[in-house]
């Protein structure tokens, strides 16, 4: 209800942008402090003044409505201001996902058509080494060495108020933000937000967090993407709170920074709640001062440890993608869940789950061409229906920079002619009280012996091992067999006994669903956001010749992992030992 009151004068108030919101909190908050990060703090006074130097550069730029600028900066307190400032003359500003390089930074760049790109001078190197990839930018950097113009420029450039009759100003229907799929196949997809869903994010989630000006959100998640860049700052903003700012997550420093920064926040996200856990105990976890943990991805064999060990009063756990166009939300605390529509709600979110076939990649067709909803339990893709044009902005699908990404994600003629979906590509199970629970990504999942295998929830059964550190599941295709054959990469404790784990696995998932091939691994290297990155390790597949680390099989004949040699490799991959 919060949320709703916080977010139901939106649509009536069209010119006002989450950067005016900041201009009018300036006036209310002054010198309290807005963002705090270990190389700068911001007041939210300050914070509106440094946003305004950025706009007058745009406007002194002739930048306008339709021109793109690029931000290739690491967290830092100076992040916030750029956009802010740029977006609120109708620019619209591209936020570079800082793990970029090379041809995938170059694309980032092309396929949003900016004209300047603003560089912090950590990643000047690497802007430096895309220049030629797209010619005709201007590049903006403290690192100027000639190859770009200096940032002070933009720093001296005057805070007083602007003169509104020198630009047109942005709406809530006009572009604020490309912000980037994380791209873990093919190259990046720049998704289009508009200020109306800066505007909802901020205020919505400002409602379901109930945020204070004594709130204090720790946020250690890419501000380029839009859980940390967004949702945690402009939640927190909005209800005149601090947002703590870090580089990136430490796992060693986290409960020590928490403390020691008074905060009562936290934003999660991906495998950051795991890392946690298996960390040895630390006398700050329980000097904590947090009062909700927020955020996507926690997964259930998680959750009850998450909570317990470190005493959160509150997980509220929910279900976004940065392009959808719904949400989901845990607000009763379900562990394992990630929400759940309220039936008050139900008529402005339609959501349905329909019968998937893995095999062909796409949602199945009954002979009329209409696709199935799934029974409780059943598992099935995700879909939002799009509304026909003019009929509100709730569960618009605002797409990508690129028509043809944003065509193959709408889902046509699905209950009846001419209605339009929206695929997430997420399968999930919604129990009888209306409960949904994610199991994995289309495509994650895959087929063997007939079988369709969950890797989350061979993850799962993985992860239920103490002596399994981390896990990532996918599968591989081994010549002369039909689909494709599960294979985990895990990092383990010294203690790990392969033995064992088999005996809990031959427990807890039916034969085809065990994992045929494990790769011991000392780390599991991630994304920015801690996704882990999958098809590196399923690129590589279980070629000793190609791996290496430590391979073992599970050899169903002998009943035990053996160790996967030359000898063996050649011997399943020519058909001689029988799978």
């Amino acid at each position: 209800m919060r949320a709703l009151e916080r977010t139901a004068s939106i649509e009536r108030e069209p010119t006002t942008t989450l950067p005016v919101v900041i201009e009018r909190l300036a006036e209310q908050f002054g010198d309290a402090p807005a963002v705090e990060s270990p190389e700068a703090s911001l007041s939210y006074r300050a914070l509106a003044l440094a946003a305004r130097r950025y706009a007058r550069w745009a406007l002194s730029d002739g930048l306008g409505a339709g021109d793109v600028v690029g931000l290739l900066m690491p967290n830092c307190a100076e992040y916030l201001p750029a956009w802010l400032g740029v977006t609120r003359v109708g620019v619209s500003v591209a936020l570079l996902n800082t793990n970029l390089r090379g041809e995938g930074l170059a694309h980032a760049i092309r396929v949003v058509g900016a004209r300047h790109v603003l560089v912090g001078a950590e990643l000047a190197p690497a802007a430096d080494e895309v220049r030629s990839l797209v010619p005709g930018k201007v590049w903006w950097s403290e690192s100027t060495g000639g190859s770009f113009r200096d940032l002070a420029e933009i720093r001296a450039q005057p805070d007083g108020v602007l003169d509104e009759g020198r630009f047109q100003a942005p709406t809530i229907d006009s572009r604020a933000l490309y912000i980037y799929t994380s791209g873990t196949t093919g190259l990046p997809k720049a998704a289009i937000v508009s200020h109306y869903r800066l505007m909802q994010w901020s205020h919505w989630f400002a409602g379901m967090i109930d945020t204070r000006p004594d709130d204090r959100m720790f946020n250690c998640l890419p501000l380029y993407h839009s859980v940390g860049g967004v949702v945690a700052t402009g939640a927190t903003l909005v209800g005149g709170g601090t947002v703590v700012l870090r580089a990136r997550f430490s796992a060693g420093d986290f409960w020590k920074d928490v403390e020691a920064e008074r905060c009562t926040l936290f934003q999660y996200i991906g495998e950051l709640c795991r890392y946690l856990v298996n960390r040895a105990p630390d006398p700050a976890e329980s000097r904590h001062g947090l009062r909700l943990a927020c955020g996507n991805g926690l997964r259930p064999e998680v959750w009850p440890s998450f909570a317990a060990r470190f005493r959160i009063p509150r997980i509220l756990e929910y279900y976004a993608a940065t392009e959808g166009n719904f949400s989901l939300y845990n607000c009763e605390g379900e562990p394992g869940s990630i929400g759940r529509i309220p039936a008050f709600l139900s008529h402005r979110l339609p959501v349905a789950l329909v019968r998937f076939d893995p095999e062909l990649g796409a949602p199945l067709r009954t002979a009329a061409g209409r696709c199935e909803r799934c029974a409780p339990g059943e598992v099935g893709e995700a879909i939002g229906l799009i509304p026909s044009a003019g009929t509100g902005r709730t569960g618009q699908f605002e797409g990508y920079a690129d028509a043809d990404a944003t065509s193959r994600k709408v889902l046509r003629d699905v209950f009846k002619e001419g209605d339009q979906w929206y695929r997430t590509g997420d399968l999930m199970r919604r129990d009888a009280r209306g409960f949904y629970y994610f199991v994995d990504r289309v495509g994650e999942t895959f087929r063997w012996k007939g079988e369709n295998v969950s890797t989350s929830e061979v993850q799962a059964a993985l992860s239920a091992d103490p002596n399994v550190l981390e896990c990532v599941v996918f599968g591989v295709q081994i010549p002369n067999h039909d689909g494709r054959a599960g294979m985990a990469a895990i990092v383990v404790r010294p203690g790990f006994d392969p033995a064992a784990l088999r005996q809990r696995l031959q427990v807890s998932l039916p034969d085809y669903a065990r994992p045929l091939f494990l790769r011991i691994l000392t780390t599991l290297e991630s994304t920015a956001t801690f996704k882990p990155r999958k098809h590196e390790l399923q690129a590589a597949g279980f070629d000793p010749s190609v791996v290496g680390d430590p391979l073992l099989f599970d050899d169903r004949s002998a009943g035990a992992y053996a160790v996967l040699d030359a000898a063996r490799y050649a011997a399943i991959t020519s058909g001689a030992v029988r799978l």
